[in-house]
Order: C-alpha cells, then structure tokens, then sequence
C-alpha cells in the first residue's frame, strides 16, 4: 500500500514539474518581448495646448487627446479614494495582482460561462497601467499573463503613487476627455479640486466604459453606477453613510464645457495664434505637446472692436437693401423643431433665428428659434414677437441678382416659413422691441496695436466668423490706395523736402508701355501749387505722383519695404497711390512707426509660449532690464530698459509725418468723421472704383487700422470712401478704447523747429493769419527763401516700368489713390 502511495506520489511530482516546467516555458515564451517598463519613468503622454488672453482668461484649447497631465500630489484625496473604491480598493496593499478579486473572477466567469455572458476582469490599477501603456486591449489570456507579469515588474521599480498617477492622468473618461483634470472640465467646467463627492464618483464611474454611462444618452444607468461607487466609498470608510446618501439623491449635474474658442469674440485671433503656432513648431507640438500659450489680446478692447465693424458693416449694408431669407422651412405643425434644425451664427448672439408665421401690410409675427437642452434636445419654449414695418423701412429696398426693386408692405419682403434674423433692442425708456437684421455681405477687418511693443491687442477679421473664417486682417491681400501715401511723404521728408515743400498739382500724363495712364484726383479738378501739407491732408494723387517722380520711386519702394508694407515692391508710380497689396495688420504696424518716433517693431499675436514644464520657448519682448532683477536696493541708479529695436526713421521726420496726418484729422479727408477729443492722426484710403476702403489711425499709445470691401472685389458705389466707411468705425472703436485713458499730446523730438508759414505756399508768413499755421522744420532747414514749385516740367513722362506691357497694363489699372 505504501509502496502505492510512493509509486503515485512519485508520478504526481514527476507530473507536476513537468506541467510546472511548460507553464514556465510557456510563460517564458510569452514575457520573452515584452514592452520595457522602464519608458514608464521618461513618459510624456500627448497633452492639451492652451491659449490665453493677455489677463489670463482661457481663449482656445487645442488637443488630438484632450489632456491636462496632474501631478499626483494637486489629486486630492476625495477624488482618489472615489478611483481606488471603483477600480481596485486593495491598491495600496497587493503587489500588482489582487488574489482575492482574481479568483472571485474566475467563479464567476465560470459561472457565466453556460449563459453567454461576457466575462468579468479582476485587473488591478497595476495592471491597467501595464495594458494602457505597454500592451494591447486584445482580449485573450495571453495578453492578460503578460500584463501580470508586466504588473510585477512596474510595483517593483515605482512608487504606488506614481502608479496611481499614470493611470488617472491616462485613462480614457468619454466626451474626447484623457485624464482626470480634463474629465473634470469637460463634464463639469471645473478643476479637480472643485469637484464635490457625486462629481468624484462619477468621473470614477466612467473608465470602465464611457459610452455605457453617457451623461444624457445613459442617464439612469450612469446615476445607477454613481451610486455604487459612493456606496463603496462608505464601505471602504471613506465617506460617511448620511454624506453619501445626500450625495446620491443629486443629479448628475453635468455641464459640458465646449470646445473651440472660449473667449467671447476671439475666433479670428485665437485662430491666427493657432497657425502660427503651426507654423513655428508643426501640428505634434500644437496638438499634443501642452504648451502654454499668453497671447498680446485685451479682452475688452476686442469687443469693443468686434462691435464697431459689425455696426460699420451694417449700415453700409442696409443701405444695400434686403436680399431675402436666410432659409425657408414648413411651419405646419411644429414650427420650432423646423427653426431649430437651422444653424445660426453662434458667435453673433445678439441676433436669433426666426421664421415668419404670418405678415401684413404693417407687420410681421415671427416665431423665435428655441433653445436646446444640454443634451441637444429642442427646447420646449415657442416664443413669438412682431416685427414692424415702420422699423424695416432699409428693407423695402429688395435686392436680388444685382437688381433692385421697392415694395410697401412688410407681406411684400416677409413670407410664411422665411427664416430670417432678428435683434431685440431696448430704447432709452427700457422698451423693448425686436427689428429685422440680415447677415452683410460687404466684409472687413479692424485690428489694434500697442506701438512700442508691437502686441497686438484687438483683432477681427470679419462680420462673424461662424460666417467666414477667413482673417481679413492678416489674410486678405488689398491695395491701401491713399493710406499709403504717408510712407511717400516720410521718404521724401527724410530726404531733403519738408511739408512746405510746393508741388504742382495739376493733370499728368505718363506712358509707359505704349499705354497712356493719366491719373487724377477723386473728384477731378486740381489745385495748382500746394504744399506736402496740403497734398496730404487732401490726399492729392496728382501731387503725390510728382512727388514720387521728383525723388524716385527706386527711394520710395526702399522705405515702403523698410516699414514692412511690401516685401519686393516694384518701383513703378502706380505703387505710389497705393495700387500694391498688403494687409491691414502690415498696414498699422507701419504707422506704428509713424507714432512711436521711428522705431522699428515685429507686430504679434503672442508674448510667451512655455513646454509642459513651464520652460520658456519663446518671448516676444526682446528688450533687456539686466538691473531689473536685483534682488535689493542699494542706493543704486533706477534700471533701464535697453531698446534694441532699429531705429528705421529718423525721429523728426516721423513726428512731421504726424503732424501732417493730424491735419488729416482735422481739416483733410477724415475731418467730422474722427472726432476723439484728443491728439489723433490718421489717414483714409479709397481704391479704384471704390473697392476698398480704408482709415488707418493712431493716438500717441494705440494705432488701428479698418478695411471695408467684398471679398471679391466689387464697387462699393460712388462716395463709398475710407472717410465715409472706414473712419467711423475707427471713431467709434478709439473713442471706445480710450475714454478712460488721460489725452496724451503727441511727443515732439528735441531741436524740432515750429516756425509760422502759409500753409499754402510754404512760405514764412506772419503769425495770425487765416492761413497760417505753424510747421515743423529739422535744424538747419525752413521755409524757403523764394517759391519754387516742384513737378511743374513732368507733362508727359517716360516709361514708368520695364516690364511687359501686359504687366504694366495690370499696375496702371490697379493704381489706387483715389481719396
């Protein structure tokens, strides 16, 4: 019997090295490749970028994984405990297998195993990092010995914190959200640490499979799973029983945070700083490298210019006339399911999608497109306002396929099932009425700067962007017309002229290319012998032609390209009157020379960029304060800031320039239509045929710059001027952004020389006179001792440009100018 026993004994343990031997060659085999562990230490997962305005308030979020990495240290412990307690409450005791959880896990998938049900994991927090990081989410025993192995490895070589830190800042939580600090702000709009119990264990709820505990979709099954892991937490001793029970009776409460830009009106800018991201550093860095972005833009100062080119654009607009409805719907039955399905321009709040239900002779009911519920459900409110012909009158004007006709009655212009645009405006008394609005057509730009640091402040590129994406304000490629006459000027006055300096303005012919060109003044009509102050302030073409002629255009394409305007400008006389193409942010950054006494400056969109680690990457501010960062005082001199910046006019001559396009302001072309109580200069700049509009403008501290015109270039009609269009806009924005801001006159160089002339003749006159004004002259320089006339012996002139005729034929009749 006992040799039985032995013989059996004997078999069992040659079997049972034998089977011990395959596992170990089996297991062998299978941990024989795997992943090394040791990339856990070095790990750099993709994370979130973030845009910032200038005070700090989030603007834009960029992300392929939309994550924000927390060290585990800033997790609290609330948030923790609702993870250990729905994932693996022996985390802090195994040492990467939970043997308790592994084999109520077997027993059960055995005993689901006769029914079809799937099976059940017991994997640990070890082990999900092992799988997330290093493996696949096949499911098969093999993959789940490897992950095993796998476990033990990493307890052995990390902390359980830091364990536990890879894990929440990796795991997938639905809604395109990775990590817990970005669950956070995606389903509550909230930081970590603001999360109160039921949030925590939500969020904990969900990385055992999102889509099953959908916020909206799942409701009840996601509240059902919330509740199990509150429960947890008070078995666990982490939460009190009467805590948990107030926590449960709660709903979910989730806000979803949207995505794209966060701060109201920054669309064109936040976009603008994405590209050049982009274009800097490439999409990974953008999109998954989690840099820090502070950018130039002031908050108040880009709504203040949203809101002045969208007025602008839609008086220009109504006086177009109506072009019809947005859409048309069916209003049988459901009206307000019908509106609904109609996207609005979500960054034009002021304005609500409607649909006509029925019009008169006098008036209108319109039914106002509902709201939607958080999970994207039309809301249940059907709200209906009138709309009265006596405040549509612009609307009688129909306008369709570029032919106009006049109606009278609002049933003429509204049709049951239209929709269209609506505002609801209060008077001065607090009424409220609502009036008809229509999307323009006509598009523009305004953009603001900061002239000696070059920070851009305020930025739109067009009506709305949920409209048109396009960036009028750094993409849109227009000719300047007169607004580039002041860079004319500043050539010429810092090479001998001065503004007494007389021109002839009188007519011009020029060929060139065996085509005539014969320039003129808006208007026609010249006004003989004028003054650069003169030609200027009423931005003469004919002067400004002969000007350039008398110096050389070779002169004025080098200054143009020294101030940025153009970076290869042909130097042919066409280019003189504005005829190349450029950009308004160019635009102002070269008046930003102008008014910060010559110097030159880099317009941008971004001051700092920092990595992941808080490391600066880039700066824009270049100048340095080394005595800046002493740590005490110790009687030493007040430090200094060193401005390295090229000095690309001469100081005198750009306060000249200034002067003159004070005069601008005052007497010229923008006179009555810039009004801001303060020293301003400016000037207004109209194409051919009125296609572009322009005023660009500055006060001692803030230059902006506006454009008016289609997209695709198209006559706006006859009086549509920079002064008419642009410098109103530009009005209303600087009087906006300055009127808590101390006037400040514009800052004079030492050794300027104001000295009385006429300001018709440029001759030394008496003070007090109806013409007189005082001038500003260089030292060693004044008015002229006899008059002399500059251009009178230019009557018909030589070529104007060696190049082919087709291409001389395309400058000449592009040549801008015109006010």
């Amino acid at each position: 019997m006992f040799r039985l026993i032995g013989y059996l004994f004997g078999i069992g343990t040659i079997l049972f090295f034998i089977v011990a031997l395959g596992v170990a060659m089996y297991v062998g085999a299978l941990t024989r490749d795997l992943p090394d562990y040791e990339v856990l230490s070095t790990y750099e997962p993709p994370v979130t970028t973030r845009i910032h305005a200038a005070d700090g308030t989030l603007m834009a979020e960029h992300a392929r994984e939309r994550r924000l990495y927390l060290p585990i240290q800033a997790i609290p412990d609330r948030v923790k405990a609702a993870f250990l307690s729905a994932e693996d409450k022996n985390f802090y005791q195994h040492n990467g297998l939970d043997y308790t959880g592994l084999v109520r896990a077997v027993i059960t998938n055995i005993e689901n195993y006769s029914s079809g049900k799937r099976p059940v994991g017991a994997s640990t927090i070890t082990q999900q990092v092992a799988k997330n990081f290093l493996l696949t989410s096949e499911r098969s025993y093999d993959r789940k010995i490897r992950e095993a192995v796998l476990a033990f490895r990493i307890e052995q070589a990390y902390s359980k914190d830091r364990i536990l830190e890879l894990y929440l800042n990796e795991i997938f939580y639905g809604l395109n959200s990775y990590g817990i600090a970005s669950a956070a702000l995606t389903y509550f709009n909230k930081s970590v640490n603001e999360l109160n119990l039921q949030e925590a264990a939500y969020l904990a709820a969900l990385p055992k499979a999102p889509s099953n505990y959908h916020p909206y979709r799942r409701t009840d099954r996601a509240i059902t799973r919330r509740n199990w892991v509150i429960d947890r937490m008070v078995d666990n001793g982490y939460v009190k029983a009467q805590d948990a029970e107030d926590a449960k009776a709660q709903p979910l409460g989730v806000n979803p945070r949207r995505g794209g830009s966060h701060l109201f009106a920054s669309d064109y800018f936040a976009e603008e700083v994405r590209r050049q991201i982009i274009g800097r550093y490439g999409e990974d860095a953008l999109y998954e490298g989690g840099l820090s972005v502070r950018t130039t833009l002031d908050p108040e100062l880009q709504i203040m210019a949203r809101r002045a080119l969208q007025r602008g654009l839609i008086r220009y607009d109504v006086q177009q006339g109506y072009r019809g409805p947005v859409s048309t719907v069916i209003t049988d039955g459901d009206w307000g399911a019908a509106v609904a399905a109609v996207e609005p321009l979500r960054d034009v709040p002021e304005w609500r999608l409607a649909v006509v239900l029925e019009a008169d002779d006098e008036k209108a009911t319109v039914g106002l497109r509902p709201s939607r519920t958080a999970s994207g459900k039309v809301a249940e409110d059907r709200d209906t306002v009138t709309l009265n012909g006596a405040d549509m009158k612009w609307a009688y004007r129909i306008k369709t396929d570029n032919e106009r006709k006049k109606v009278k009655a609002v049933s003429d212009i509204l049709k049951p099932g239209d929709v269209v645009y609506v505002e609801e405006i209060k008077s001065d008394e607090g009424e409220a009425k609502h009036i008809l609005r229509q999307p323009p057509e006509v598009q523009g730009a305004l953009a603001a700067l900061d002239p000696h640091t070059g920070r851009v402040l305020a930025l739109v590129g067009g009506f709305s962007y949920a409209q048109s994406q396009f960036n009028r304000a750094t993409q849109a490629m227009r000719q300047p017309g007169s607004a580039f006459k002041p860079f004319v000027y500043a050539a010429a006055l810092d090479n001998g002229y001065s503004p007494a300096s007389v021109v002839l303005d009188a007519p011009i012919q020029l060929v060139s290319g065996g085509e005539l060109w014969q320039p003129k003044n808006y208007g026609g009509g010249s006004a003989g012998p004028s003054t650069l102050r003169l030609g200027i302030e009423r931005s003469r073409n004919l002067m400004t032609v002969r000007l350039a002629k008398d110096m050389g255009m070779n002169l004025v394409a080098e200054y143009a390209e020294r101030f940025g305007i153009y970076d290869d400008m042909l130097p042919v006389l066409a280019m003189s009157l504005g005829s190349g193409e450029t950009t308004v942010l160019r635009m102002i950054s070269a008046y930003a020379v102008l008014a910060n006494g010559g110097k030159q400056i880099k317009p941008s969109l971004i001051d700092r960029i920092q990595d992941r680690y808080g490391k600066t990457i880039f700066k824009h501010e270049e100048r340095t304060c080394d005595a800046c960062m002493v740590t005490d005082w110790q009687n030493q001199d007040e430090p200094q800031v060193v401005d390295t910046r090229e000095q690309v006019l001469d100081p005198m001559t750009a306060y000249q320039v200034t002067s003159m396009l004070e005069g601008v302001v005052t007497r010229g072309t923008a006179a009555g239509k810039v009004k801001l109580g303060r020293a301003a200069a400016g000037k207004t700049g109209t194409t051919n045929e009125e296609k572009d509009a322009w005023f660009v403008g500055y006060t001692p501290d803030l230059v902006a710059g506006v454009f008016i015109g289609y997209d695709t270039p198209t006559p706006m009609g006859r009086g549509s001027t920079g002064g008419a269009l642009a410098a109103p806009i530009f009005n209303e924005f600087m009087t906006a952004a300055l009127v808590d801001k101390r006037p400040v006159d514009f800052r004079v160089p030492p050794g300027l020389q104001l000295i009385p002339i006429n300001r018709k003749t440029g001759m030394e006159a008496e003070p007090g006179g109806p013409d007189v004004i005082y001038e500003s002259f260089k030292p060693g320089t004044g008015p002229a001792d006899f008059f002399s006339v500059i251009g009178e012996e230019f009557v018909t002139g030589e070529e104007i440009l060696n190049v082919s005729p087709q291409a001389n034929r395309a400058i000449i009749s592009g040549a801008g100018g015109l006010y």
